[in-house]
């Protein structure tokens, strides 16, 4: 095989694997299994079914989600990470594959209706 020829299929090869990652879900990387027993543990205090003792109308249900612009995992994670107003900061107590974790699990029963 000539030199452009191999040249021109690694590019190609390249930019397939690059196209291919940029479409994964940052859902499927995440453990959401694991998010569950995080929720329960960390979260469900305060957000038993995705509800909010503290504040009703900050729920974790889809609608207040998209209402508030939390409807996407980097988004939810943030939140977690560094808190807001009444919601306390996890990121000295979860590592950030726990926060992807538990973040993915509430986006994922968000769009279930946390049933």
């Amino acid at each position: 095989m000539n030199i452009k020829l191999k040249k021109l299929l690694t590019i190609i090869l390249l930019t397939l694997i690059v196209l291919n990652l940029n479409f994964i879900p940052t859902a499927l990387a995440a453990d959401t299994a694991n998010g569950e027993k995080i929720f329960s543990v960390q979260c469900a205090g305060c957000h038993i079914n995705g509800s909010n003792i503290v504040r009703r109308g900050k729920n974790l249900k889809l609608k207040a989600l998209k209402k508030y612009g939390m409807d996407s995992i980097e988004a939810i994670s943030s939140i977690v990470a560094n808190g807001k107003n009444n919601m306390s900061a996890y990121k000295d107590r979860l590592t950030e594959q726990e926060i992807q974790n538990v973040s993915a699990y509430v986006l994922e029963q968000a769009q279930k209706g946390w049933r």
